[in-house]
């Protein structure tokens, strides 16, 4: 356990930082492709442009639809990490060189984006700032906060641990971004998110950053909030979705934070819950009960144990066992976009641990649907509140709501990606819950 004066130490040296990345205030805008483009797959590099906006950059530049676009100012685009990265570091302010393959030709290209407007609320007022975190990396910062005077209540976000933008900038729809909108526009308080490294405006590459750096980041970015002077650091919640759920208490703790709102959280660990997750995904696909058990044991459990409790990456599992190449759907160093050390560190971490030492209130949201998190783990930390006597919790499972905040007739629609509805009312609470919380009229 780190000592009291160290941790001191350490939250000194991160607001020190913080403060000198708000001071500097030098990241670029990020631009948008102003395309539709495929990313490459795991079998094949490039990235195929299947149509281009009228009038846009890539348009001007002189790329057309059917090109392959074979590296980006001289990064080859071998796999889906690296077009992300390549994606998310795309500015407005400088060129950017793109070499493209047309009819079995290479052909060069300047392209000059357009930096992407910023996103605007009516009757609030909008900061883009930055932080720097101990690991050096500059942030994105998003604070929105109602037009009126004094100290006012706060909610941190946290997102989960895809490379995707908290950012809702013009133009961009989907239910997580409706979700933050809402969060924004009628919580009536302000509103912290933060980019991690790699994604949106922020330094670095969102596929070799790893789970302590991205736990840094969040770190300087609510010592951060908590100088703030407009902010009454006494009444700040977290509200965390998917793997900022699980970091909520955490983060909680490590603050003081007035409340915890967890939204499709998990409380094993990563190994089990990995498992837990291939389960449901084989009953989906109409395996019988004995295949399941078969699967499991020959290759699913070899494969996450390999990956996170003898710490291989899974290219290395594999090779070890070429039997669970045909199981693997990751990438060889990397899952859902991260590298396989996030998911190391992430074993290691004891955030269940954290459960058992809150005091402030906490609300926990799970979907019915949600097939990517268990009943199970959301009503066992209800059991390890009440265990420790807390008193001030509430689960409540939502009807039909999947881990994407959309509503499905079924957990296997929303598997399957069949189009669901956005439900006002389930944002609707958790706004209800952070106003009560602090103490506003819910």
């Amino acid at each position: 356990m780190m000592s009291a004066p160290k941790k001191r130490r350490v939250a000194l040296l991160i607001l020190c930082m913080s403060c000198f990345g708000m001071m500097a205030q030098k990241l670029e805008r990020r631009a948008l492709w102003e395309a539709k483009i495929d990313a490459p797959s795991m079998k094949a590099p490039g990235a195929i442009v299947r149509s281009i906006d009228p009038d846009s950059p890539l348009e001007k530049a002189g790329i057309m639809p059917r090109d392959i676009i074979l590296n980006v100012d001289g990064v080859p685009i071998l796999d889906p990490e690296v077009w992300s990265d390549v994606s998310y570091n795309l500015r407005g302010s400088r060129p950017t060189s793109i070499r493209v393959l047309r009819k079995g030709m290479s052909q060069d290209h300047t392209v000059r984006f357009n930096a992407l407007a910023k996103e605007q609320h009516r009757g609030i007022d909008t900061f883009y700032e930055e932080v720097t975190s101990i690991y050096g990396i500059r942030q994105r910062t998003i604070i929105t906060k109602p037009k009126k005077e004094g100290r006012q209540p706060a909610i941190i976000l946290i997102g989960g641990l895809s490379c995707s933008s908290i950012e809702t900038y013009p133009g961009r729809k989907g239910n997580w971004v409706q979700t933050i909108k809402d969060l924004v526009e009628k919580s009536g308080m302000v509103v912290m998110r933060i980019e991690k490294p790699g994604v949106g405006d922020s330094q670095g590459k969102c596929s070799r950053s790893d789970f302590l750096m991205d736990l840094a980041g969040y770190r300087a970015a609510i010592l951060s909030l908590k100088s703030k002077p407009y902010v009454d650091d006494q009444r700040i919640v977290v509200y965390g979705s998917s793997m900022g759920s699980a970091l909520a208490p955490l983060l909680a703790n490590e603050f003081e934070l007035a409340g915890i709102i967890s939204d499709g959280t998990f409380f094993k660990t990563w190994f089990e819950h990995m498992l837990e997750i291939e389960r449901r995904i084989l009953r989906f696909k109409d395996h019988s009960e004995a295949e399941i058990v078969e699967k499991m044991n020959k290759y699913f459990i070899p494969l996450y144990y390999g990956m996170l409790i003898q710490k291989k990456t899974y290219g290395e599992v594999v090779n070890d066992y070429p039997a669970l190449a045909l199981y693997n759907y990751h990438g060889a160093e990397h899952m859902y976009g991260r590298p396989v050390r996030y998911y190391h560190q992430l074993q290691d971490f004891n955030l269940a641990g954290e459960w058992e030492r809150i005091q402030v209130p906490v609300r926990i949201l799970r979907g019915t649907h949600d097939w990517i998190m268990s009943s199970f783990d959301n009503h066992i930390i209800l059991e390890v509140l009440q265990k420790n006597g807390h008193t001030d919790h509430d689960l409540l499972e939502y009807p039909g709501l999947d881990h994407w905040n959309t509503i499905h007739s079924s957990p296997r629609d929303s598997f399957e990606g069949k189009t669901g509805r956005w439900d006002e009312k389930m944002v609707l609470q958790i706004v209800h819950w952070a106003r009560e919380m602090v103490g506003l009229d819910p």
